[in-house]
């Protein structure tokens, strides 16, 4: 039975609301948390960006509940070096209790220094590369690299947590899953694809936490929650390469016309129907997932805290 964690949006909400959420979840029963890292939301409807290392330090003060990334790209925008510092500090601070979750990033968030925004294949090379950096910084040693994408040259962190900060991958491909059977500590996906997940086991994932996530929108009127899904979260909706390669809000806000209300409403959890809810969590259940975190989309957040704790978890707790 997989444990369930709550989904922090950075995109959507300011640092204050994210640790007040963070409570919440925790007095609601969710037994850990996820934290999204972007330096743009998707569209200016969702509002927010705050820096991620900032608000996982205050959240190590508000909560004991472990914490995780969802994910980081340290390949372009930040540095895999100064990443390590950041998430070994976010360690000690959690004692212990942090995961950084990687992956190969989107233009919209890594772009913005000037950098040529790589294909696909390389994002991943560097990915890998990243995390080679990234673990041997976690030893505490003095480390020297000189990679094909990374270079690094007497560094060393000083404050480490006792054990190696896990590093799980996000992929939502066959080449993004193999790398994280690969090199993964676990594997990271939004679908309840059972046949990634069998593919991340039989590649070398096996023992190894599977981990998704989904979003709803809770509320009393599902009609209403539909137009607040598809005002604020849209771009869940776009297919394709559309998430990775588009380099600023304005250019996702310029495809919203492409996605209706229709095309939310048969595509998602809207409403206070629990049967709706427990169901969409039990379909990651099945597909052999070991931890799931829900987002609440919209204002609506301490009735989805109230709705989840009275009603969702414990049927969840009882399967």
């Amino acid at each position: 039975m997989p444990e369930y964690g709550y989904f922090l949006s950075c995109e959507e909400f300011g640092p204050a609301d994210l640790v007040e959420q963070a409570r919440m979840a925790e007095q609601a029963g969710f037994s850990s948390l996820w934290i999204s890292d972007h330096y743009h939301p998707w569209n200016d409807a969702q509002g927010q960006s705050p820096f991620v290392w900032s608000v996982i330090g205050a959240l190590s003060e508000a909560v004991s509940l472990p914490i995780e990334t969802a994910v980081t790209c340290p390949t372009v925008r930040i540095h895999p070096a100064v990443l390590a510092q950041a998430a070994a500090t976010s360690a000690v601070m959690t004692n212990g209790r942090f995961r950084l979750g990687v992956g190969s990033g989107e233009a919209l968030n890594e772009h913005v220094l000037g950098h040529v925004w790589p294909p696909a294949h390389i994002r991943l090379e560097m990915l890998e590369e990243s995390i080679q950096v990234m673990r041997r910084l976690f030893t505490g040693e003095e480390v020297n690299h000189h990679g094909k994408h990374y270079t690094v040259e007497n560094a060393r962190l000083y404050t480490v947590p006792d054990e190696p900060v896990p590093i799980d991958i996000s992929g939502f491909g066959p080449a993004a899953t193999a790398l994280a059977s690969r090199v993964g500590d676990g594997f990271i996906t939004m679908m309840p694809d059972e046949s990634m997940v069998e593919q991340f086991r039989k590649g070398g994932g096996a023992g190894k936490p599977v981990i998704g996530g989904t979003k709803v929108c809770y509320g009393i009127d599902r009609d209403e929650c539909v137009r607040t899904v598809r005002k604020l979260w849209f771009n869940e909706f776009l297919p394709g390469e559309m998430a990775q390669i588009l380099p600023s809000p304005r250019h996702f806000e310029q495809l919203e016309p492409l996605v209706t209300e229709e095309m939310v409403r048969e595509n998602g959890v809207f409403g206070d129907d629990v049967d709706e809810h427990v169901s969409a969590l039990n379909a990651f259940a099945d597909a052999g997932f070991d931890r799931v975190y829900v987002n609440q989309i919209g204002p609506d957040q301490r009735g989805f805290f109230d709705f989840y704790r009275t009603k969702v978890l414990p049927q969840l707790q009882q399967g």
